[in-house]
């Protein structure tokens, strides 16, 4: 099936539909009332078998839709690609039905979007962070979340009482951070922030375990 067949085949079936810019695969924007239904149809119909990928996109505050949920599949048989884009009806709660019944993979890539990004997905069997911990009050990948993040006490709160220091989460980038009274940040090791990849690269190896 080529992409002008996927795309006359799709907007026959759902007269909504409309293309999307794309440099690279087919990609369609889609209401998200119909998503599960284009992405059902995807699946059966045209041999898009597996979700490669769910991601989301922060146009920014003030922008209206804000929040755009996108869906990347591939047709394993014939290596194709397909990118679905719809756009979350509510700007300050963003929402949009899970495709945990389409594809039970996509279970995962939900939960990694709503801890980030915070989109909720209506009717996921178990919609909890993945990244950050149960109670963590921000989502990282927002662009309203300062690029140095915000100071955050960890849930067992006793350590940092103890230490008389704030936590700063960055378990993507060799953390956790700690803030010291005078204002600096250091990791555990008491050195300043530092990814771990830019530490081996400086040591010529990789640390043993």
């Amino acid at each position: 099936m080529t992409a002008p067949d996927i795309a006359a085949s799709l907007q026959t079936q759902f007269p909504t539909l409309t293309s999307r810019a794309s440099l690279d695969v087919p990609a369609f924007n889609i209401p998200a009332a119909e998503v599960l239904a284009v992405l059902t149809y995807l699946r059966d119909e045209c041999g898009f078998d597996l979700l490669a990928d769910l991601t989301a996109i922060d146009w920014a505050p003030g922008a209206s839709p804000r929040f755009t949920v996108v869906y990347h599949l591939l047709a394993t048989g014939r290596a194709e690609y397909v990118r679905i884009a719809a756009d979350c009806l509510s700007d300050d709660e963003p929402a949009m039905p899970t495709a945990t019944g389409i594809w039970p993979g996509a279970d995962w890539h939900e939960r990694e979007c709503f801890d980030l990004m915070g989109v909720k997905f209506t009717g996921h069997p178990d919609l909890r962070r993945i990244l950050m911990w149960d109670g963590y009050p921000y989502h990282p990948l927002r662009k309203d979340f300062p690029l140095a993040g915000l100071p955050t006490e960890l849930p067992d709160a006793e350590i940092a009482a103890v230490s008389g220091t704030r936590v700063l989460p960055a378990p993507m980038a060799g953390g956790p951070f700690v803030a010291q009274p005078d204002g600096s940040v250091t990791t555990s090791a008491g050195r300043g922030p530092r990814s771990l990849d830019q530490e081996w690269s400086e040591k010529k190896t990789k640390p043993a375990g």
